[in-house]
């Protein structure tokens, strides 16, 4: 063979590599992007969960505060007092009668 088709090839061979070189650069950075987008999906995923999670606890809450804003209404009434004062301290009107079971 002489010297012009060995260089020829040479230079052939040179243009195949570096094709083949660019496309693998460009399928390693698609394979590195799928994965990245998958990560990020299941980190979505687990996020979403989470915020579900955390808004049900902030809807448990909203109607604990709502109960307790009740119970501090309710304790300011005339009827908690007398409630108290029946239950705990045994206390009744005047013109009322107690009648107590026999055991």
């Amino acid at each position: 063979m002489s010297e012009k088709t060995k260089s020829r090839r040479i230079r052939e061979k040179r243009k195949h590599l570096g094709a083949w070189g660019i496309i693998l650069i460009v399928l390693a950075v698609f394979g590195v992007s799928a994965i990245g987008g998958i990560r990020l999906r299941q980190k979505n995923r687990a996020y979403q969960v989470r915020e579900e999670a955390l808004e049900k606890s902030i809807e448990e809450e909203e109607a604990r505060a709502a109960e307790i804003e009740e119970l501090e209404a309710y304790t300011k009434t005339k009827k908690y007092v007398e409630d108290v004062a029946k239950d705990k301290l045994g206390l009744v009107y005047e013109d009322e009668i107690i009648f107590k079971a026999s055991e």
